[in-house]
């Protein structure tokens, strides 16, 4: 008897071990096992980056992540103005953000982030801000390169939700304070995984908006990019939408809430909103959920007119997620479950 309670003492201990060592190729290997997260947005051009963001500060609060920075990769005031609001009504001011360098110029479409920026009460600002000077603020490539620099190796996730106009120049960046190595030399030293919503994989016509919006950064990244990508496509975030019966009933818990008065302002409610970036966001930070299904390795092309192409390769280090019906609905009560939940702050 105590002979075969031995074994199955050793044999638990073998299994946590192989959990253990399975956690850690998961997740960063600083911090009492948080995974490390860089977030890049082009916030402003759809709501469906403020809930992103919200699900990155609900993490933050579970004590399940370290959200190292935000990286801006659009050009526009309010795009920044917008996230420091968010970092500050949420809990977290101190969170970095970085500001793109000859980025696409979308300030045109900044309609739900330049609503909140401009929103009083009683004759002043409605949200808190914490950033004293935006023209003070690194740039985006510097950003990640402090970021990344100070960071374990193979213990960063890079979230992309927009385009991929500063991971290109991180690529073609030089050694500098913060580390000798090039930018290519450092991401393959540093990042675990590019998660990024990005392309469609099941219309050859189709030119996604984050592609298409700087297609030769896209391609750069695609081609030169030295880890794993997992590729969130058009498709399948198109098919899960938030629900718009959740905004305007889940949140009268704290009045007025930027992501709330963002997506209000986004369009005219009530409107379901699909979940594109959220699920890039979801599956860096819930890889063993069993939320996604994904695609044989393999890798992505991109044409000259924004198209997205996979061959599929045993060797490549590419793969787009799926998603069948079920685990649709799955993800969805997941969206409004994590989205709903009070932040830590006002608890």
């Amino acid at each position: 008897m105590r002979k075969a309670i031995e074994i199955s003492l050793g044999l638990f201990f073998v299994f946590s071990l192989l959990l253990s060592c399975s956690e850690g190729k998961t997740k960063g290997d600083g911090d009492n096992q948080k995974i490390n997260v860089i977030f890049d947005t082009d916030m402003g051009n759809d709501v469906d980056d403020a809930l992103a963001l919200d699900m990155l500060y609900k993490y933050l609060d579970q004590g399940r992540i370290n959200l190292l920075g935000i990286a801006t990769n659009k050009k526009s005031p309010y795009c920044v103005e917008y996230i420091d609001i968010m970092n500050t009504w949420y809990g977290y001011p101190d969170i970095p953000i970085g500001v793109v360098v000859d980025g696409t110029d979308m300030a045109s479409e900044d309609i739900f982030v330049q609503t909140v920026c401009q929103m009083e009460k009683n004759g002043k600002p409605a949200f808190e801000r914490s950033v004293k000077d935006y023209a003070t603020l690194t740039t985006s490539v510097a950003l990640y390169r402090k970021l990344l620099a100070a960071q374990e190796d193979n213990s960063v996730n890079i979230i992309s939700v927009g385009f991929s106009t500063n991971l290109a120049q991180l690529l073609d960046s030089q050694g500098d304070e913060f580390s000798p190595l090039t930018g290519k030399e450092l991401v393959a030293q540093k990042v675990r995984l590019l998660s990024a919503m990005m392309g469609h994989f099941q219309d050859e016509n189709f030119s996604e908006f984050n592609v298409n919006c700087d297609i030769p950064a896209a391609q750069k990244v695609v081609d030169e990019w030295p880890t794993p990508i997992a590729a969130s496509p058009f498709e399948l975030g198109e098919t899960i939408l938030y629900p718009a019966s959740s905004i305007e009933n889940d949140f009268k818990w704290k009045e007025p809430n930027p992501l709330v008065e963002g997506y209000k302002a986004y369009m005219k409610m009530p409107y379901d909103r699909q979940t594109w970036d959220l699920t890039s966001v979801l599956y860096v930070i819930e890889s063993d959920k069993g939320f996604f299904g994904e695609s044989p390795a393999g890798t992505i092309n991109i044409d000259d007119k924004g198209i997205t192409r996979f061959t599929p390769d045993e060797k490549g280090k590419h793969k787009y997620l799926t998603v069948t019906d079920q685990q649709r609905e799955q993800i969805k009560d997941y969206f409004i479950q994590l989205i709903t939940q009070k932040p830590k702050k006002y608890q």
